[in-house]
């Protein structure tokens, strides 16, 4: 059996470490920097806020010599919208990290932190969540029932300023 939990603040680095490897394995390189710090720093004060916002649920690795290390997480965000019809308290969820350790992959754990976080999801009153699917990973996620929505836009606007 899986054992899944709520992330403590005392993950912050490792949840930091994991995401660092999705962004890896999605592009072919690897991006360490001063995000990391900030990543850190803002898991830590987003998860510290009261109320629905971060949902981060995790795996434990196995126990051993070194320092205790995550095998996988699920990350996501609550953003609150004005309600709408089929959406009544206008929240709606993105799943932004999903990252299994290299170490434990093929043992479900992402499947079973993607569904808490799901759970945690439908708990905190969200009627639809989106996210971004790798081609290795859309197998899974349609297998939760995630579908196409609708054509995503977007823009970055960092050039704007």
């Amino acid at each position: 059996m899986i054992m899944t939990r709520f992330a403590r603040p005392e993950d912050a680095a490792e949840i930091v470490r994991l995401r660092r490897a999705m962004f890896a394995a999605m592009d072919g390189h690897d991006s360490p920097g001063p995000w990391e710090r900030d990543a850190e720093e803002a898991f830590l004060r987003q998860l510290s806020v009261a109320g629905p916002g971060l949902g981060a649920f995790v795996v434990d690795g196995d126990p051993g010599p070194g320092r205790p290390h995550l095998a996988a997480c699920a990350v996501g965000r609550i953003e609150e919208r004005l309600p709408a019809p089929g959406h009544a308290l206008g929240r709606f969820g993105f799943v932004f990290n999903v990252c299994t350790d290299a170490r434990y992959r093929g043992r479900g754990f992402a499947r079973s932190t993607t569904e808490a976080l799901l759970d945690w999801f439908a708990d905190q009153g969200v009627t639809r969540v989106d996210l971004h699917a790798t081609p290795d990973a859309e197998h899974l996620y349609r297998s939760l029932g995630f579908a196409e929505h609708s054509v995503p836009l977007s823009l970055d606007v960092s050039r704007r300023a």
